[in-house]
């Protein structure tokens, strides 16, 4: 058999030149919020067993679920669902077959990310 000269090629060429749509990254996104609200739906069930069990079970609860890590779980949770409802509303007019053409797709999911950020912002404020 011929001796065959290989040329150096990098494994996956199609990685230096893809650059992400932010249509793809916000339908991952989608999928990681859904599963990540589990989190402080477990958190809150604790909280309120805990507060049906015992004063010493729910002071334990309750200062998991009122210290830093508390906060940030409940905050990351109130943004993945003001995100998952916003772009369960964007699919449902996808699905009606509008907005399909890529800018506006585009423009669709700029809106999901700065309006669930926004609506975040105003429900912590409310909250307080």
């Amino acid at each position: 058999m011929a001796d065959v000269k290989r040329v150096e090629r990098p494994l996956s060429p199609h990685l230096q030149i893809y650059r992400p749509q932010l249509t793809a990254i916000t339908s991952i996104l989608t999928r990681i919020t859904g599963n990540a609200l589990i989190f402080g739906v477990m958190l809150a069930v604790w909280w309120l067993l805990a507060a049906a069990t015992s004063d010493e079970y729910f002071a334990t609860a309750n200062a998991v679920a009122t210290s830093w890590f508390g906060d940030l779980v409940f905050t990351g949770s109130a943004w993945a669902v003001w995100y998952h409802y916003l772009a369960g509303l964007r699919h449902l007019y996808f699905d009606a077959g509008k907005g399909l053409d890529i800018p506006t797709a585009e423009k669709l999911g700029w809106a999901v990310v700065i309006g669930s950020v926004v609506l975040t912002v105003i429900t912590i404020l409310l909250v307080q």
